[in-house]
Order: structure tokens, then C-alpha cells, then sequence
């Protein structure tokens, strides 16, 4: 059997089981007759549009500015705070508490290639030894300043951008490949130094609170080389070191030597020196005896030389002057050697 719904559906409303339904509403209200009602509707609309407008409600982790007429009036708390109504006073928010950040280069890092987009080529470097290095960072901020931030500079993460590179450009060229791929952290708190000071300069509203280095590297198609240069260059350093421990070696060995002569040559100098200083003091010692009493002093001198020369000539023999020649048969030199021996038996 088929059902009546709209039938079913008046008795319902009649007996108040269901309320009645949006467009029987339009229609009763249809049917009521108010003077200026459409133009009296219209400005209900108006003024609910307009009040809503005037309050606005700033959450905790940011602010609100407010223009009026596009001039700058105030900053708003957080909170429900009320306004001019649209079009007189407008409203934009701020977070100030969120952390944004903004990378560089991460693309060409993981890579390990020559980007071809020119907004990735920003991670190729030229270093201080004009080397060519990858070097990825990201840069996170916060907003301090929302009126800065807003109307200070045209174009701000355009200019955020283009000032990170240049920080970041000018630590890595004051430094060694090396230091690049080994000392992450000081480039990294150097160019957050250069970066703050840029963005103070430029009243950008900006705090960078940290960069982060990412893993630097070479250009891949440099890898193979760079490689070649790192082995020439620790065996140079090998080199180096062995030809350091050589020296240590031997030159404190040649100096300790050196030193010993010169002390050797200074001490002979020296015992030379007192020798003839004392010949010399005896020598005018004895000239001053032999000018107070000449013949004395010339025997005493003739004597002592005897002494001092006749036992140093071993055997000695005493012959007259009248002699004129020696017996050929006196065994002269026998005598001692023959004699020594019968007293050794």
C-alpha cells in the first residue's frame, strides 16, 4: 500500500510530534505582512556583518596588528580584543612563539651533484683554498619585532634568503675545504653571528635562534680527485713528520757535539792562557833575581838545569879532556848491562 507523506507529515506537525521544517518557516514568514521588511532584513544583515567584524580573537602563541585605514594603530594580546568595524580598521596576525625555518641546498646535498635548478646552486661554495664545496644549512627564526617583520622591508623571506647565502658565503671563504667539512659548528655559530647582525642592520624583526650545518661534502663529479689530493696530502704530512723525527734526532745530537768542542776549545784556550801567564810570572820573577845578583843567579839557573837534564840522559861517562881518544877494546855501555846482571843474580 502506498504511503501519504505529506499528509502524514501535517499530522505530525499538528499533534507537535516534529518541528516544522525550514521551508515552511520561509513560508509563514512570506505570508506575514511588516512594513519594510526586505529593507529591514537587509540591514540586520549589514549590522551582523559589521559586528562580527569588530571583534577578533589572538591566540596565545602570537599577536595582532592592527591598521587603520593601512597606518599602523596598535598590537593586540592575546586574547578577544574588539576593532573598528572591516574596512575602516584591519587585523593581521603574527605568531611570534612559532619557529619557522628555511632550508638551503638540502636538495643538492642529498644528491651530491651540480644542480640544475639555479635555486639549489646555492649550496656550491668556493672555499679559501679555492676549493668547490657543498654546503647545506638550514637557518630557524622567530619573529620579535611584528611591526618590523610586517612593514620595515618589502619581500622579507626573499631578503632572509639572500642574506643567509651571503653570511654563509662569506664564513666558508675564509676557510680550508678541510675546515668546512671538519668544523661544522664554528661555521655554523659564525654565520648565525654574521646573519643576526645583517638582519639588526636591515630592522628585519627576525631572531635567528640556530643554523644548522648539514653534512658537507665535494661536488660528486670532484670526489675522485679531491680524494687524490687528501692521500698527497697526508703523505706529505707523513714525510714531513719522519723528516721532523730525523731532525729531532740529529741536530740535538750536532749541537751537544758542537757544544762539547767549543767547551773543549775554550778550556784549552784557558789552560793555555794561565801557562803562559805563569811562565811569564816567573820568568820577570827571576829576571828581577838575576838583576840583583847576576852570577849568583846564573849558577843557580846552571845547577837547576843539570838536575833537571842529567837524569833524563840515562848513562853517563866522565872523560879527562887530555884524552884524546877512547880505548877500542873498553866495552863502553857493556859495563852497566853486565853489571845489572850479576846484581840480578
Amino acid at each position: 500500500m502506498s504511503w501519504d507523506w505529506e499528509k502524514l507529515k501535517e499530522q505530525q506537525q499538528k499533534k507537535g510530534e516534529i518541528p516544522p521544517q525550514m521551508d515552511v518557516f520561509i513560508k509563514k514568514m512570506n505570508k506575514v505582512k511588516m512594513p519594510g521588511g526586505p529593507f529591514l532584513v537587509g540591514i540586520f544583515i549589514i549590522l551582523a556583518l559589521f559586528g562580527s567584524s569588530m571583534f577578533f580573537t589572538v591566540e596565545v602563541d602570537e599577536v595582532g596588528v592592527v591598521q587603520r585605514f593601512g597606518k599602523y594603530v596598535r598590537t593586540s594580546g592575546p586574547g578577544l580584543n574588539f576593532k573598528m568595524p572591516s574596512g575602516i580598521e584591519k587585523v593581521t596576525k603574527v605568531k611570534i612563539k612559532r619557529v619557522y625555518k628555511e632550508e638551503f641546498g638540502i636538495r643538492a646535498a642529498q644528491t651530491g651533484r651540480f644542480p640544475a635548478e639555479s635555486e639549489n646552486n646555492v649550496a656550491l661554495m668556493l672555499t679559501g683554498d679555492l676549493n668547490v664545496a657543498l654546503v647545506p644549512w638550514i637557518v630557524q627564526y622567530r619573529i620579535k619585532e611584528p611591526y618590523d617583520y610586517l612593514f620595515k622591508v618589502e619581500n622579507i623571506n626573499t631578503l632572509l634568503k639572500d642574506m643567509s647565502e651571503a653570511a654563509m658565503r662569506l664564513v666558508v671563504g675564509d676557510r680550508s675545504i678541510d675546515e668546512v667539512i671538519s668544523k661544522r659548528e664554528d661555521i655554523a655559530d659564525e654565520s648565525k653571528r654574521v646573519l643576526q647582525a645583517e638582519l639588526d642592520r636591515a630592522e628585519t624583526g627576525i631572531n635567528v635562534i640556530t643554523i644548522e650545518m648539514k653534512r658537507t661534502n665535494v661536488p660528486g663529479p670532484v670526489q675522485p680527485s679531491f680524494n687524490e689530493v687528501n692521500e698527497a696530502v697526508q703523505e706529505k704530512e707523513k714525510l714531513i713528520y719522519q723528516a721532523k723525527e730525523e731532525y729531532n734526532k740529529e741536530i740535538p745530537a750536532a749541537m751537544g757535539e758542537a757544544e762539547r768542542t767549543i767547551k773543549a776549545a775554550e778550556g784549552y784556550a784557558l789552560d793555555r792562557v794561565n801557562r803562559a801567564k805563569g811562565d811569564a810570572a816567573r820568568f820577570r820573577a827571576i829576571y828581577e833575581e838575576y838583576v840583583k845578583a847576576k852570577d849568583v843567579t846564573r849558577r843557580r839557573l846552571y845547577l837547576e838545569t843539570v838536575r833537571d837534564v842529567f837524569p833524563k840522559l840515562g848513562q853517563k861517562y866522565i872523560i879527562d879532556s887530555d884524552q884524546n881518544n877512547v880505548l877500542p877494546f873498553l866495552n863502553l855501555g857493556k859495563q852497566g848491562v853486565i853489571s845489572s846482571d850479576k846484581a840480578g843474580n
